[in-house]
């Protein structure tokens, strides 16, 4: 058997006893004698025949290359490759940047300010890590899935650009983040008397509107995407008046004593 590069790539097909018989019969009358047919065709097994050649190879590649992301100017791999080194290194050394950065901001802050902090910041990176563990392994499949389902209905091969491809993989997580940091700010406004807890039950319908608006604006343009992020916003949105409800801030009017 030839072990040489002829036989580096090979591909198996499946063929009727019958059907190979016929070819070589036709191919070469004398040599391959007619057969007679088969006296039950149901019960005839196909034929697995290996098959060889360097092209295969080269179609092997075409196929790889059709699934992987392209690039359209000469830079643009190596600053991809920076952004993601950047952002990486910036994920590994988040405990230490925000240690850095609370050092600074604790230096200015009363106690009582502090310990509204140290409270209330768990919970922001709580609500930001839900909010982009929800977006990897809840939105991305459903988002993917839609968008390149459209490349099949209307016949066209998608080529993604790795730039472009990196970019949506890191903002639409940070989105999400962000988005459901939406308690928190409720509380806030709360707390420096804009709003009350019975104008966030009473503006309900206004605030589902606002909610639909902004998933829209910070999700790509297609109805999934916002669907996935509208939704836990509006159980977020109950979930700040739950805690805006304990121990409501008072106004100054509200606190005054009776004359």
């Amino acid at each position: 058997i030839d072990t040489g590069k002829t036989f580096d790539r090979t591909i198996q097909i499946s063929i009727m006893p019958s059907e190979l018989a016929a070819a070589l019969h036709k191919y070469d009358p004398k040599g391959y004698p007619e057969l007679k047919a088969a006296s039950d065709a149901a019960k005839e097994k196909p034929l697995t025949i290996r098959i060889a050649a360097p092209e295969f190879q080269q179609l092997e590649s075409v196929i790889v290359r059709q699934s992987q992301a392209v690039t359209l100017n000469v830079q643009e791999a190596f600053l991809t490759y920076i952004k993601v080194a950047f952002i990486a290194g910036l994920l590994i050394s988040s405990p230490w940047v925000f240690r850095e950065l609370w050092l600074f901001v604790a230096a200015g802050l009363y106690p009582h300010e502090r310990k509204y902090i140290y409270i209330y910041l768990p919970m922001s990176l709580l609500l930001f890590s839900g909010g982009a563990v929800f977006c990897f392994y809840a939105v991305f499949p459903f988002v993917l899935k839609f968008l390149l389902s459209f490349n099949a209905m209307l016949e066209v091969q998608p080529q993604i650009r790795l730039s472009e491809w990196i970019s949506f993989a890191v903002m639409l997580p940070v989105m999400f983040g962000v988005s459901f940091q939406l308690p928190l700010i409720m509380l806030f406004l709360e707390r420096i008397s804009v709003f009350e807890v019975i104008d966030y039950r009473e503006k309900r319908r206004m605030a589902i509107l606002v909610i639909a608006f902004l998933s829209m604006m910070l999700t790509p343009a297609d109805p999934m995407s916002m669907l996935l992020m509208m939704f836990p916003l509006i159980v977020l949105y109950e979930f700040g008046i739950i805690l805006c409800g304990f121990n409501p801030h008072k106004s100054k009017v509200e606190g005054l004593d009776p004359v």
